[in-house]
C-alpha cells in the first residue's frame, strides 16, 4: 500500500448503499458520501456552507454486507480508504474516467448520534471467538498469532461491562497523608 493516496472523509450518505454480487461471487456495496465544509464568516457572524464534495465509495465482501445492514440514507459516517482512478467506456462509446474511494474502514459518526455495535461472526475460515493478535512468533515458533477471545460477560449485563472482582481493593485503604511541607519528619538516609 505504499505510495497510495489515502483519504478520510466525514459526511452523509446521499442514498441507501447499493449492494450487488459480481461474477466471482464477491459482494460490493456502492454509495456516495456528501461532505460540505462550513466556515465562520466574521462579517455576517454566521456559518456559511462551502462547496460540497460528493465522493463515490465502494466496499467489498463482508464489509459490503455490514454496510448494507447498518447504514441508510442520511447517516453521518467517517470513511477512510484509498483513492483509485478507473476508466471505462460508456454505452454511448465515449471514454470516461472516475475517481472513487476504496473503503478500508467505515463507521457512523457519533457527533450527533449514538450507535450500538454488534460483532459479526467471521466467514473467512476463522471461528467465532478467535481473533488475530498479529505480530511475530519469534522466540516461540509453536505459538501462532491466533488467540482465543476473552470470555464474554453474561448476557444479563445490559452494558457489557466486566463483573466487579470480589477481591479486596489494595488501594481502597487510606494511607496517612504526608506532612504539609512535603518532607518526612523522620528521614531514613
Amino acid at each position: 500500500m505504499a505510495g497510495e493516496t489515502t483519504l478520510t472523509i466525514v459526511g452523509n450518505l446521499t442514498a441507501d448503499p447499493e449492494i450487488r454480487t459480481i461474477g466471482t461471487g464477491a459482494t460490493v456495496a456502492n454509495f456516495t458520501v456528501a461532505s460540505t465544509p462550513r466556515a465562520w464568516n466574521r462579517q455576517t457572524n454566521q456559518y456559511e456552507d462551502g462547496q460540497a464534495l460528493f465522493m463515490r465509495c465502494s466496499a467489498w465482501r463482508d464489509m459490503a454486507d455490514h454496510i448494507a445492514q447498518s447504514l441508510k440514507k442520511g447517516t453521518r459516517v467517517i470513511v477512510t480508504g484509498r483513492l483509485q482512478q478507473r476508466s471505462y467506456q460508456a454505452q454511448d462509446g465515449s471514454n470516461r474516467t472516475i475517481v472513487e474511494l476504496q473503503v478500508d474502514e467505515i463507521g457512523p459518526s457519533l457527533r450527533y448520534a449514538v450507535a450500538a455495535v454488534a460483532r459479526q461472526s467471521k466467514s473467512n475460515g476463522v471461528r467465532q471467538g478467535q481473533s488475530y493478535s498479529g505480530g511475530s512468533t519469534y522466540g516461540n515458533p509453536q505459538q501462532s498469532g491466533w488467540q482465543q477471545a476473552a470470555p464474554q460477560p453474561p448476557a444479563t449485563d445490559p452494558f457489557n461491562q466486566q463483573q466487579q472482582s470480589q477481591e479486596p481493593d489494595p488501594w481502597a485503604s487510606r494511607q496517612p497523608a504526608p506532612p504539609s511541607d512535603g518532607f518526612d519528619a523522620d528521614p531514613e538516609f
